[in-house]
């Protein structure tokens, strides 16, 4: 396995918000109760019980693309490449999804998908996707896009916007939405190849693009971003603690957690059991053993998702014996939340999309 420290230099100047979770003060040293909250309780480590709840809940999600439609059908060219893009809706467990396929206009296939998961909370912009064609060389040509926005987000083209609906599950039913839209990737475009599926995440889309490779084995591989990875670790409980306390980062992401999660358990609205349930369900680290060839990206000095979230899918993948070309690992000296800051990441990334092709 590749796991190496690089400098900070310049990267693709790829602008979106990247969501996860900051951290805060260390509790005092005679308490681990904070808020009417027993924080080793609630963050033990999960126990197989757990772990197979969660996977029983999983396979029993319906995630079927239902009543696809194209509601919008255009093609534009983007550094010499025509590009067909048809944002399309959909409908999945119920709700109505939308997201965008983008495919060159004279691929013929079979030909990989790319899904793209952004990071954030403030939905996805087809034009920024649009911005990484230069600097993938034959990449966009040569696969399918498959672009989903998350539910209770917008999904942006042009002047146009459509938007999923909610309510919002950051790393959990984001994780339905991604699946679904593949599926009606599968089926709009015809030259989308079912058994050639690769995920490029970033923050937020990080987690769940690696929470997309554990629960469907037609995943083939996973490009993960500065991603959250384990929500029992040290970094996360931080930041319950500092909500707790009444003062909770403004971060997006954060105020999810905080609303739908650590409050209502501190009011005892919400059982231990079913907050621990919250936290396995977002913890790709858990499930490692069902994750596919896995790329990561992370820097030591992001101050959004902590290094130490890489660290733990790292040795949780070096105790599977997990190494290349199967698995690589980069972590950067003093890169940030930021992919400028992370020094050949670009052909990283495209030497790992190139094994799929």
């Amino acid at each position: 396995m590749k796991r190496c420290r690089v400098t900070s230099a310049r990267w693709l100047a790829l602008v979106a918000p990247f969501v996860a979770v900051g951290c805060s003060d260390a509790a005092g040293p005679d308490s681990r109760v904070v808020g009417g909250v027993d924080l080793d309780v609630l963050f033990a480590p999960a126990t197989a019980s757990e772990t197979a709840a969660v996977e029983a809940e999983w396979a029993s999600r319906e995630v079927a693309a239902v009543d696809v439609d194209v509601v919008r059908d255009t093609v534009i060219t983007v550094s010499g490449v025509d590009l067909r893009v048809r944002v399309v809706s959909h409908s999945v467990g119920g709700v109505q999804h939308y997201g965008a396929i983008l495919a060159d206009t004279t691929l013929t296939g079979p030909a990989p998908v790319l899904v793209y998961a952004h990071g954030g909370d403030g939905g996805v912009d087809v034009d920024d996707v649009l911005f990484l064609v230069p600097f993938l060389g034959d990449i966009p040509s040569e696969f399918v896009w498959v672009i989903p926005s998350f539910r209770d987000e917008p999904l942006e083209f042009g002047s146009e916007s459509w938007t999923s609906e909610g309510p919002a599950s950051p790393w959990d039913r984001d994780v339905d939405d991604a699946l679904s839209l593949v599926e009606a990737a599968l089926d709009v475009e015809p030259a989308a190849d079912p058994t050639r599926i690769v995920v490029l995440g970033f923050s937020r889309g990080a987690g769940v693009g690696l929470l997309m490779g554990i629960r469907d084995p037609r995943i083939d591989r996973v490009i993960e971003f500065f991603g959250p990875t384990d929500f029992f670790g040290p970094y996360v409980q931080e930041v319950t603690e500092e909500a707790l306390r009444g003062e909770p980062r403004d971060l997006p992401g954060l105020g999810f957690l905080d609303e739908s999660f650590i409050q209502p358990l501190a009011r005892g609205e919400l059982t231990m059991a079913q907050v621990r349930s919250q936290l396995v369900r977002r913890s790709a680290v858990l499930f490692a053993d069902r994750l596919p060839a896995l790329q990561v990206h992370h820097g030591t000095a992001d101050i959004v998702v902590d290094v130490s979230q890489a660290e733990a899918l790292i040795a949780a993948m070096d105790a599977l014996g997990r190494s290349e070309p199967d698995f690589e690992a980069w972590i950067y000296e003093d890169g940030t939340h930021n992919p400028l800051s992370l020094s050949n990441s670009i052909p990283r990334t495209i030497a790992f999309l190139e094994a799929i092709r």
